[in-house]
Order: C-alpha cells, then structure tokens, then sequence
C-alpha cells in the first residue's frame, strides 16, 4: 500500500488545493509546498557517507548523501512538483518522460522522453500530482527500468486504491508516498474527490 503523509499541515494544505476556487497561482504553491513535505518523507532512506567538515571551531563528522538523485516528473502535470523537489536537493538531475492517456483506449501513450544516464545506479524520484489508474505512472517506471533504473519511488499528491494496486502489482519494488489515498475512479477515470484535472489547474487551461 502507498504510504500516506498524515502531517497536519500537509493535511491542511492538500484541504485548500483541492477547493475548486483555489486559483492556479496559489494551486501552483500548494503544489510546491505539499510536494516538499512528501519529499522529505520519501528519501529519508537515501544512502549517506560519513565525511569529515572543518567548522570555524574545529573538525566534525558530518553526513552528505551518497547517491545521484534523478527527478523524472511525468508530462505535463508532473512539471508543476519539480520546483518543490529540486528546492531540497538542488543538485539532483532532471529527466522528463511525456505520456498522455487515449481517451478511448484509457492507455498511456509515449510521446516524449529524456533522461539523463545517471538513472542507472542513481536513485529516481518519479513525480506526478495524481495517480489515478496508475497507467502512466507505471509506463514511466518501465522507461526508466528499461534505461537501468533500480532505485526508484513514486511521489503524487492524491491516488486511490486501484492506481496504487495497478503499480503495485507491476513494480512491486517501488514504493509510492502520497498525501491523500481517495475513494474510487469515476466512469471517466478521474479521482473522486480527487483534485479535478491537475494540469489545467496548475497552468490556467481549464474553462
């Protein structure tokens, strides 16, 4: 199963994203914000090296992180979490897979994809703001399987139970953090409550 962020302010924030008069400016920030508090949880298990560090006072031993961190945010909704990320680890490299869904097939497409080589043997960061029937999310993590990846999460703001065991049952190695695990998919595959269409909220295109 995901694992949920039951932070209270990340609780607090995913209350007022998700109000269909939160505007795209601020829908933009919460963004941000909520995906930095996700973040934090899901790499607290990187791996660290022991380094020595000259204080104005004397030597310390000190922890740095040991692995190359690859951002990979799924087009183009995934675009809008990457400035909450990369404002924890700024040095992390950013890939770019694009995959729209057919709306008469319901199945993921490929259109674009760009990924720096240190994927494999480095440590990737999947971003997308909903996993909702997890066929993108799970065409993503097959890219970057394909291109060597092995160390892999998964960082959304909302799912539901069948995005989650979709991936789930196809890359049983990867594990998902999510703010919010919602009810169900509608006949049109969309969360409920869910978020409505995160794309046109963080960029303004929706009607």
């Amino acid at each position: 199963m995901a694992q949920l962020i039951e932070h209270p302010c990340v609780q607090h924030k995913l209350a007022i994203i998700r109000d269909e008069e939160t505007g795209h400016k601020r829908f933009r920030e919460l963004a941000t914000e909520i995906t930095q508090f996700i973040c934090y949880e899901a790499l607290k298990n990187l791996p660290t090296i022991e380094v020595k560090v000259t204080t104005p006072v004397a030597e310390a031993t000190c922890r740095k992180i040991d692995t190359k961190l690859v951002v990979v945010p799924i087009l183009r909704a995934g675009v809008g979490m990457l400035d909450g990320i990369l404002e924890l680890v700024p040095t992390a490299r950013v890939g770019f897979v694009g995959l729209y869904r057919d709306e008469e097939t319901k199945k993921p497409v490929t259109y674009y994809e760009r990924l720096p080589p240190q994927v494999r043997g480095g440590t990737c960061i999947v971003i997308d703001p909903m996993l909702a029937t997890g066929g993108s999310t799970s065409a993503a993590l097959d890219i970057l399987k394909n291109n060597g990846a092995s160390d892999i999460v998964v960082v959304c703001i909302v799912t539901c139970p069948e995005g989650v065991e979709f991936v789930e049952t196809r890359h049983p190695d990867v594990k998902i953090y999510a703010a919010a695990i919602d009810d169900r998919l509608n006949e049109k595959k969309y969360i409920v409550p869910g978020l409505g269409d995160a794309g046109d909220r963080l960029y303004g295109t929706s009607h």
